[in-house]
C-alpha cells in the first residue's frame, strides 16, 4: 500500500519505494523533546522510519 501524496527521500527506510514514495500503512511524526507543538519542520521526526 502506498500512501498517496506522501513523499519520502530516505532511501534506506524499509518503507521507501521507487519514485520517493512511502509504502507504510500509517505514519507517525513526533515533535523533538516530547512537546506537542512545533514551529518548524526541523523540530519534528518521523518515527515510522525503520532501516532496510
Amino acid at each position: 500500500m502506498t500512501l498517496p501524496g506522501v513523499k519520502c527521500t530516505v532511501s534506506n527506510c524499509k518503507f521507501w519505494q521507487q519514485g520517493e514514495r512511502c509504502n507504510a500503512s500509517a505514519i507517525e511524526v513526533n515533535v523533538d523533546g516530547g512537546s506537542s507543538n512545533a514551529h518548524a519542520s526541523d523540530q519534528t521526526n518521523c518515527h515510522t522510519f525503520a532501516p532496510k
